[in-house]
């Protein structure tokens, strides 16, 4: 599986585009929100022949669904999120002119809802769902287990991990996730983090400040 990430919005967030190798793709947390950033995207997956699949979220926060609406019009696409963070979706518009995004057009509800521990199959990736609530009530993660890849959203960062002061947020359970969820898998795991560099677990694992607590 090859992974193309983007940087996008103020808050500097990282969408990626999961891709297999008969150019079947989903994107994970499209946070596009200005036209020049739907441009660069729609590009990308035009100029490689890409066959959008689906939409999916590790949580529901606002810079991780800014482009939610843009990417199920243009392709027409489902959306795959935890039943726990339906309510985060849902609050967003409440919240999205304090951070500057006006212009802001409400998420499409999920078309598919998870509740961890499924096994998800798109051309010919197989993405297992791991629940790592902390950060987000409905938390989850993607793990490609054949090639060792986490799309990880914001449990797990180089060094540091997800805020937990926002609603639904919680250190103890942050914990967990990491420790019997991240932590369990192989050292050699990449970590795609939704904002940052990318890492490994056997990094972490020996590294993060996540152990001072």
């Amino acid at each position: 599986m090859q992974v193309h990430s983007f940087t996008f919005n103020a808050f500097q967030e990282n969408t990626y585009v999961l891709i297999d190798d008969e150019k079947n793709a989903v994107i994970v947390d499209p946070g596009c929100y200005e036209r020049h950033e739907e441009e660069e995207l729609q590009s990308f997956i035009e100029d490689n022949q890409l066959k959008v699949l689906a939409v999916l979220g590790t949580h529901a926060h606002i810079d991780h669904v800014l482009g939610n609406q843009f990417v199920m019009n243009a392709y027409d696409v489902p959306y795959y999120l935890h039943e726990k963070d339906v309510a985060t979706l849902n609050a967003v518009p409440q919240y999205a002119h304090l951070y500057g995004f006006e212009g802001y057009l409400t998420s499409p509800q999920p078309t598919h809802i998870l509740k961890g521990g499924e096994v998800l199959e798109f051309g010919k990736m197989k993405l297992e769902v791991l629940f790592a609530p902390g950060h987000a009530p409905g938390h989850v993660v993607y793990y490609h287990k054949e090639s060792k890849q986490l799309i990880n959203g914001d449990v797990l960062f180089q060094g540091s991990f997800g805020r937990v002061d926002l609603p639904g947020g919680s250190m103890e359970v942050l914990k967990q996730s990491i420790f019997n969820v991240h932590f369990k898998l192989p050292d050699d795991t990449i970590v795609y983090a939704g904002h940052g560099p990318t890492t490994s677990i056997g990094v972490e694992k020996r590294t993060n400040y996540i152990h001072q607590f």
